[in-house]
């Protein structure tokens, strides 16, 4: 069965062109195998015919000189003017010459005792085909009734030369079928071309759309279901257009609107965090209720301007401004000087052999390694272990913690903006643009960023490419 279904044709041309040429070439077969069938039985009916007449003419030219009763003299007057093969009985006699009395059924036998008109049957004798004629001899009264004789005459015929036609049709009903082949061949292909050039439209604008062309559109042929599914498709491609681009509009507003919103909060959150710092630096001579509310304004504070940030940062990317500053950077040291910077040296593992160095924006890689590592210490558990390995042709940075992992669902949307794996986690350090930030950071790279669950823990793999010589921007 599978080896059926393998060998079947899959494509739409080829189940096309196959079912016309088979459609086709059986129709022609049929039809001529039919017309040499009734051909073959006409011929077979005329020569069935043709011997009758010619045994029936040989008994009337000798039934009339015959005594009846008939001796067996009178009965072999009679097989010898029948001819051929012949058995003539009365009662007990019988003039055979040979016949072979074993070839008459018991079925011929009673349609001549029974009837006043000559029956036949095909048989097959010394290896031939040949037709067994059986007819009785009738006695006709001065009145013109016609009674039987009791005489019966049973001939033989060859049916050689009528077989040697019935086989010529045959061959010829072989050839009318070979011969519709090419023929049937050559309609299917213009069938095939006709209803398969819609298809092909209709697939390249759907390729087209699929591509990202959303001005493509598929052009109605004739006023079929083909057309009209053409025009179903170019409705819905003009309609996924104007979506498409009511959508990127929307979009390039609400890029525009945080573009703009951060840049506006910049200055004033300037101002609030210079504020701040004097709060700070005088919170030691309030009371402690004051102390407390002091110490909750500027955390708020630092976290809204980190948030502003980040928005900013994102903007960039968006809008493609964001540049690439590189410089040969030793990864191992930029992963220590990370640490170092941010107090979290003593906090986390690191193995990182010395002398890989690659063409790096410090900055940016400086921000990814924070991220992942400021998340694993927030939401993972020790031991935090920061590796880095040379891979042919870049290098792979990876952070992994001992903490409750990733789930399966949250594995898709780990990168996403403002998502929270916990939902009751409402409020944290971080903007939640973090990832998302330090993945485009890596993308800018050449490289990319992947998040998967160990098991034990989650797992975050920085994958960056050498860089040939300095690049500013992309």
């Amino acid at each position: 069965m599978r080896a059926l279904r393998r060998a079947r044709p899959r494509g739409l041309r080829a189940r096309l062109l196959t079912a016309f040429i088979l459609v086709t070439v059986l129709g022609a077969a049929a039809a001529a195998w039919s017309g040499a069938g009734s051909a073959g039985a006409a011929l077979l009916s005329s020569h069935r015919e043709r011997t009758t007449g010619a045994v029936t003419g040989g008994i009337t030219a000798v039934a009339p000189q015959l005594t009846y009763p008939p001796d067996r003299e009178a009965l072999d007057r009679l097989r010898r003017a029948v001819g051929g093969d012949t058995l003539v009985t009365f009662g007990g006699l019988a003039s055979t010459g040979g016949f072979d009395t074993a070839l008459i059924t018991d079925e011929l036998r009673a349609a001549v005792r029974g009837g006043r008109r000559p029956a036949s049957q095909r048989v097959t004798a010394q290896g031939r085909a040949q037709l067994l004629v059986g007819t009785p001899v009738m006695l006709t009264a001065p009145d013109g009734s016609r009674t039987p004789s009791g005489i019966e005459v049973y001939t033989l015929r060859d049916l050689a030369a009528v077989e040697r036609e019935v086989d010529a049709l045959a061959l010829a009903a072989v050839a009318t079928s070979a011969a519709a082949l090419p023929l049937s061949v050559l309609l299917a292909l213009l069938a095939a071309r006709s209803v398969l050039r819609p298809v092909r439209d209709l697939r390249d604008t759907a390729g087209a759309l699929a591509a990202g062309d959303l001005g493509a559109r598929a052009e109605p042929r004739g006023a079929d279901e083909l057309a009209d599914l053409a025009v179903a498709v170019n409705e819905m491609a003009s309609s996924l257009q104007e979506s498409m681009a009511a959508m990127e509009r929307m979009r390039a507003d609400a890029r525009r609107f945080a573009a703009d919103v951060s840049h506006e909060l910049r200055t004033p959150l300037s101002t609030l965090t210079a504020v701040m710092e004097v709060l700070e630096s005088s919170s030691a001579d309030m009371d402690e209720d004051s102390r407390e509310s002091a110490r909750m304004a500027i955390g708020e504070t630092h976290r809204l301007v980190r948030l502003v940030e980040d928005l900013m940062e994102v903007s960039r990317f968006d809008a493609g401004t964001a540049l690439l500053r590189t410089e040969p950077v030793d990864v191992a040291a930029a992963v220590r000087d990370c640490l170092r910077l941010r107090g979290w040296a003593d906090r986390v593992e690191v193995a990182a052999p010395a002398g890989i160095v690659l063409r790096l924006d410090r900055r940016r890689l400086d921000v990814v390694l924070a991220n992942l590592v400021g998340n694993a210490l927030r939401h993972g558990a020790p031991p935090v272990r920061v590796e880095v390995h040379r891979l042919a042709g870049g290098v792979r940075v990876g952070v992994t913690d001992a903490g409750p992992g990733l789930a399966r669902d949250v594995l898709p949307r780990v990168f996403d903006r403002f998502y929270k794996a916990d939902g009751s986690r409402t409020r944290t350090p971080g903007s939640g643009l973090g990832l998302e930030i330090a993945r485009a950071n890596a993308r800018l790279h050449g490289g990319d960023l992947t998040a998967a669950d160990t098991g034990s823990g989650a797992r975050f793999d920085l994958v960056l490419p050498e860089r040939d010589g300095p690049e500013e921007g992309r």
